[in-house]
């Protein structure tokens, strides 16, 4: 300390038990705000900004990207479960709370006279250990459409309210098995979610096609056409500037007419190619045909499609793109040198939709869509944000299951059951690391007993959980109905184990580390300020 002091005078330095009480401190306070947004009974959280934007979630990941955390320490444990959504999707509240705890059951004994360092090693321990009941746990079952449903009412229901959960529930499954190739990734990008202000949010659906959200740009232009060949194209319609700086010198003013006549016929000749093509694969007949286009297409080139009964929209975004090419079928083209019509996809209807000053153009009856549209609709801007963040997180859930293969029971039946596994294991540690051992089996509690806590008496329907696995050997979690013990895996109640996976590393590996610092320095460039 006094070496730090005589470097720089101005350093802020806690050392030892005050480090370890500041750091414990903050993670316990993190923990308060988060714990009463656990599980399906958990209650929401309004962030208000500074321009007075309200959002209301209960979704952990949501709150601490938003919340404006000052403290270090509660900042690396908000770090840390925002990386567990990104990595899994889901698991970001849990992951705070068992840190919390991990370190609340740490500091018992630590103020017993234990070293941290000894009860690290029992952690890690217990961590390992942890890892094998869950391998041992986890049931691997095809997944088939009925376990999908389950799996993602079980992460919806912790988001948004029951009626909504089993409604976006079918929405989720139908969009992934949508945009699901055999031998390849999932892919959610494939999957839009388009938001729509208007009815309710119970009519949220999934739909086997595509929104685009903007219409035509012609007045003259049909606004419904069925039989549709579609052209997606990323080719300027429109008279640019050039990439250099570049000047042209004329005499007389039918010099510049005929420059300008140049530069037009060189967007006139693409427009020509399009018009080409229509007349070849349409003919006489009474088939559609639209462009949908990623740059501009300018007024002139408008009305010339449009004279031919062509449809076009302009500056589609680019994830667009890759959308269309997947639900119509065709290739993207970024030149019109090789237009042919094998680069033509194909829908069934076409039309706009106008909703106040907005305009949408819906692509449908596409012959086998391999990207979707999640249509969210809500009264107001916070549902369409809520029911938003919480389908990211259903569509994660899904595709874990799909890309693991298997699921572990949920309703808190996992932490009881590894729980009771680490408390005779603990008897096999030699030495005092076995105290980190119970100190970790007692830190997975948190999560059956937070799920019942604000309803029932937690100790008393812990206790009954506990009770009922002992006896009947099977994975038991908690209903938060009655508070009796159920099987979760009867109830339906299933969770992803990559998230319970990536959990148990996490929370050990931080927990562990915070355990071990011993001073904390504020010492660095900006405090020699001033």
């Amino acid at each position: 300390m006094a070496a730090v002091k005589a470097l720089n005078s101005k350093a802020e330095v806690a050392r030892a038990q005050a480090a370890l009480a500041v750091n414990i401190c903050a993670a316990r306070g993190l923990q308060d705000v988060l714990r009463t947004n656990l599980g399906p009974k958990g209650t929401m959280k309004m962030l208000v900004s500074g321009t007075g934007d309200i959002k209301l979630t209960k979704d952990g990941n949501v709150l601490l990207h938003e919340m404006q955390i000052q403290h270090p320490t509660a900042s690396l444990i908000a770090k840390v479960a925002t990386a567990q959504d990104d990595i899994t999707g889901d698991g970001t509240t849990s992951n705070v709370l068992i840190i919390g705890e991990l370190l609340k059951q740490a500091d018992l004994y630590i103020s017993e006279g234990l070293h941290p360092r000894i009860i690290t090693e029992g952690f890690e321990a217990a961590k390992t250990k942890a890892l094998e009941v869950l391998e041992e746990v986890k049931i691997k079952k095809e997944m088939k459409r009925e376990i999908l449903l389950d799996v993602a009412r079980t992460s919806l229901r912790t988001k948004v309210h029951a009626e909504l959960a089993d409604v976006l529930t079918e929405a989720v499954v139908d969009s992934v098995l949508a945009v699901r190739r055999p031998g390849y990734p999932i892919d959610l990008f494939m999957v839009e979610i388009m938001e729509m202000k208007h009815k309710s949010e119970t009519d949220t659906t999934s739909l086997g096609s595509m929104v685009v959200d903007h219409g035509v740009r012609h007045p003259d232009m049909k606004k419904r056409v069925e039989d549709a060949f579609i052209l997606t194209c990323n080719v300027s319609l429109e008279y640019e500037k050039t990439e250099v700086n570049s000047s042209f010198f004329y005499k007389t003013a039918e010099e510049k007419e005929k420059l300008v006549k140049a530069e037009r016929k060189f967007i006139e000749d693409r427009v020509q190619k399009i018009i080409d093509l229509k007349e070849k694969v349409c003919g006489h007949s009474n088939k559609g045909f639209i462009v949908i286009n990623q740059k501009g297409i300018d007024p002139l080139s408008l009305d010339a499609l449009a004279k031919h009964g062509i449809v076009a929209l302009r500056r589609a975004k680019r994830r667009n793109m890759e959308r269309l090419s997947l639900a119509c079928g065709g290739v993207a083209v970024n030149s019109f040198e090789d237009l042919t019509a094998d680069c033509l996809g194909h829908a069934g209807l076409v039309y706009e939709y106008t909703l106040g000053e907005e305009k949408f153009t819906f692509i449908e009856d596409c012959v086998n869509p391999r990207s979707v549209t999640l249509l969210v609709k809500g009264p107001n801007k916070h549902t369409l944000t809520q029911i938003k963040n919480a389908m990211r997180d259903g569509l994660g859930a899904v595709r874990n299951a799909i890309e693991d293969g298997c699921v572990v029971p949920g309703a808190g039946a996992v932490e009881v059951a590894i729980a009771k596994t680490l408390g005779t294991y603990k008897h096999s540690v030699k030495g005092r690391a076995r105290l980190g051992v119970q100190a970790f089996a007692d830190a997975l509690l948190i999560i059956p007993k937070v799920c019942s806590e604000f309803w029932f008496d937690q100790q008393e329907t812990l206790l009954k959980v506990q009770a009922e696995h002992s006896e009947s050997k099977q994975l038991v979690g908690v209903d938060l109905d009655t508070g009796e013990p159920m099987v979760a895996a009867e109830a339906g109640i299933w969770d992803n184990y990559c998230v319970k996976k990536q959990l148990l590393h996490s929370c050990t590996v931080i927990a562990t580390n915070i355990l071990l610092v011993d001073e904390i320095m504020r010492a660095g460039m900006s405090s020699l300020k001033g």
